[in-house]
Formats: C-alpha cells, sequence, structure tokens
C-alpha cells in the first residue's frame, strides 16, 4: 500500500478496535465484532484506501458508519484533514470518542444527510469517497456539489461491481463523471474481494 504504518500507529489501531468492541456491546454500531475481522474488513480495507490518497487532498467520508475509512486513514495520514459524515447519530459519537482519545486534529465527523453540507462546504473536497454507501449514480449525485473542480471520487464496492458499473456508466456521463480506474483487490486471510473505483469529472473535448 505504500504506507509506513508506526508503533503509534499500530496502537491507534488497537485503541480504535478496542473501543469499537466496548461501544458495540452497548449500541450497534458494526457486524464486524471479532479482532481479526476489525483487523482486516475495516483497517486494512481502510488503509488499501489511504494508500490511493495525498497529502495535500481535503477527504470527505460519507456515509461512514464506525468511522471506516475516516479513522484509520486520519491515524496513518495525520496531516491530511478528513470530515466524515453519517445520519445515525450513535455512530458519530462513537467518532467523536475515538478522535478525543486519539487527539486528531484536522478531523470533524458529522451527524446528518450529506445533502445538508452543500449549503456550506460547497466544492470542499478534493477527494470524496464512501464505502458500500450506494450505487455509484446516487453517490455520485450527492457528491458532485461538493467536490472541488479538479477533484476525484472514490467508491469502496465489493465483488460483482460490473453489472454495476455497465448500468451506471452512461448515467455518470449525463452527470458530467466518467470512471477512470477500477482497481480489484483481495483482503487477506480469504476475507472477501473488494474494488476502488476512481471517477473524475469528464474533461471538455
Amino acid at each position: 500500500m505504500g504506507l509506513e504504518i508506526s508503533e503509534e500507529s499500530i496502537r491507534a489501531f488497537e485503541l480504535f478496535a478496542d473501543q469499537l468492541k466496548k461501544w458495540n456491546r452497548k449500541i450497534n454500531l458494526t457486524a464486524i465484532i471479532s479482532d481479526e475481522e476489525i483487523a482486516v474488513k475495516h483497517i486494512i480495507d481502510a488503509l488499501i484506501f489511504a494508500g490511493c490518497v495525498r497529502d495535500d487532498e481535503r477527504v470527505l467520508d460519507i456515509g461512514s458508519g464506525a468511522g471506516v475509512p475516516a479513522i484509520p486513514l486520519k491515524i496513518v495520514k495525520p496531516s491530511v484533514p478528513v470530515t466524515s459524515v453519517d445520519a445515525v447519530g450513535k455512530k458519530i459519537l462513537f467518532q467523536r470518542h475515538v478522535a478525543r482519545l486519539l487527539k486528531f486534529d484536522g478531523f470533524e465527523a458529522i451527524h446528518g444527510r450529506v445533502e445538508e453540507l452543500c449549503g456550506t462546504r460547497s466544492h470542499g473536497f478534493d477527494l470524496i469517497t464512501s464505502r458500500a454507501f450506494s450505487r455509484l449514480e446516487q453517490f455520485v449525485g450527492l457528491a458532485a456539489p461538493l467536490l472541488s473542480g479538479t477533484g476525484r471520487l472514490i467508491a469502496m464496492k465489493g465483488p460483482g461491481v460490473a453489472d454495476e458499473i455497465k448500468a451506471d456508466e452512461e448515467r455518470l456521463a449525463t452527470l458530467g463523471f466518467e470512471i477512470v480506474s477500477v482497481t480489484p483487490y483481495r483482503l487477506p486471510l480469504s476475507k472477501g474481494e473488494r474494488n476502488l473505483i476512481e471517477i473524475i469529472l469528464r474533461k471538455a473535448a
């Protein structure tokens, strides 16, 4: 992934995992609760995305749930400004709790719908992501007003994405966007197949 993971980062991941399990016993944050699955399906999956993030990009994570990929990204790239948004209040409270414990600087967790950001954060982000949040067409439609003119979108998707791309690609073009890369990868320990789909504004002819 091209990342250097420090001992401090590993301790931060351990704290994140411990807090996730602790909170999950009281409120339902995620169905992924074993140490092995948290390590692979949450942390490593997020780090594969983090390896694509440039140091000067302002990142928005839509529908971030328990903070993935937002929190692992912030742990390994602390200088990158990260904003996460989710409509479920308890998930945002958890993210803010972890952010306080890890003393994040430049991390914001917003409780609300992404549509509500358009009035205050129009064109405010260089990279917008979502993980299994919605179909590509819906993701792009929600993200477009928040994306800077030179920005890009990266959708984190599971297997079988080719059919979704085929179904949505024409609609993305009408929105002014095009898919420029699809990067498949396998999670360790046979934990599944994933894809990173990079989408940008179409260049004028």
